[in-house]
């Protein structure tokens, strides 16, 4: 029986389609609010979180604008006014409901900043309705408890915010991303290699830097929740100050890397490292050489670097799906998991 996530991966070509349909005419209003905006303010938990970090390095190696990612306890429990004039802040939820989200964008617009939601809630949805800007995706409803559809049309609306945000890229690579993705469904890699390697383990290290860093943080997350192992994500640079001690034969490392891009070489000589310590490396993207360089690989888009980030992940939910159900574990439905978490 094909598990929801599952069907939802599958889903993603369509949902990709749909929203960057209903958001490229959008550019305009983009540049209108953010224009002169000196920095970003990404707000964002969870797989939204993970969202946001593309948006910074897309911002920041594109657009050349400052980023950071909020602290919402700042707003919620701490309460501290701060001037964010000139700052546009960009709250994620997938749902639009979480109240801390909601609560920390209309805490920022309080302080003083534009405010644009990227949820896939509507224009109804609270956080749409506090913002200056909705940028509304279209995945249409996930049943599934781990994020997937609602993850990339995540990312491809903070593409089309880069293009507003002036970042210095061939818009037209949008065009080719949900073909790209459609590629990668149907032809993953090494899938089963890199499940039975990650079937026996209790920990693995999954590593990215740049424009993947996003997609390795994605993947740990979705390890853990689905699939209830110690996965670590951590840009490579990090690994190596220290943490690349505890990768051994019973702790894997699944390294991310776009095909092409300046973190594409570091990504490879730690492929090289990793396997020369014992342990297994498993590659995700990175072309054929960190194929080459690795134990075993899955397919990584044929996009350039900027966009990358919207196929890499694909591969590591279908192996995320494809582990939890050899584990034994209900892909759709983690323990202790809820499809719209609220904090205070």
């Amino acid at each position: 029986m094909t598990s929801r996530m599952r069907s939802e991966i599958a889903e993603q070509p369509d949902a990709l389609r749909a929203t960057l349909g209903a958001l490229r005419p959008r550019v305009d209003e983009v540049r209108a609010l953010g224009g002169r905006a000196r920095q970003l303010l990404f707000i964002a938990r969870g797989t939204s979180d993970n969202a946001a970090v593309y948006g910074r390095y897309l911002v920041e190696a594109y657009a050349g604008r400052p980023a950071g990612l909020a602290a919402p306890s700042i707003a919620t429990t701490y309460r501290r006014r701060m001037d964010l004039d000139g700052v546009l802040a960009v709250a994620l939820s997938q749902s639009g409901r979480t109240e801390e989200i909601v609560e920390t964008l209309a805490w920022a617009k309080d302080c003083g900043a534009g405010t644009v939601a990227i949820t896939n809630g509507g224009p109804s949805s609270p956080l749409a309705e506090v913002a200056d800007l909705a940028l509304c995706t279209e995945a249409g409803e996930e049943k599934a408890v781990p994020a997937t559809k609602t993850y990339t049309t995540q990312l491809a609306a903070l593409a089309v915010l880069g293009l507003g945000l002036g970042a210095e890229v061939d818009a037209g690579d949008l065009d080719r991303v949900p073909d790209a993705v459609e590629a990668l469904i149907d032809a993953p890699g090494d899938l089963d290699a890199v499940v039975d390697g990650l079937a026996g383990v209790a920990g693995v290290v999954v590593s990215g830097r740049g424009m993947a860093f996003s997609t390795a943080l994605e993947l740990a997350l979705k390890l853990k929740e689905a699939c209830y192992l110690h996965a670590m994500g951590l840009s490579y640079a990090d690994l190596l100050h220290g943490p690349i001690a505890v990768v051994d034969r019973d702790t894997p490392a699944i390294l991310v890397a776009a095909g092409s891009g300046p973190t594409l070489p570091g990504t490879v000589a730690l492929a090289g490292r990793v396997r020369g310590a014992g342990a297994a490396a498993y590659g995700v993207g990175g072309g054929g050489a960190l194929a080459e360089a690795s134990t075993a690989c899955l397919n990584g888009p044929d996009l350039p670097e900027w966009v990358a980030p919207m196929g890499l992940i694909v591969p590591g939910q279908l192996l995320t799906e494809a582990l939890a159900r050899r584990l034994g574990i209900d892909p759709d439905s983690p323990r202790g998991l809820n499809k719209i978490t609220q904090t205070d």
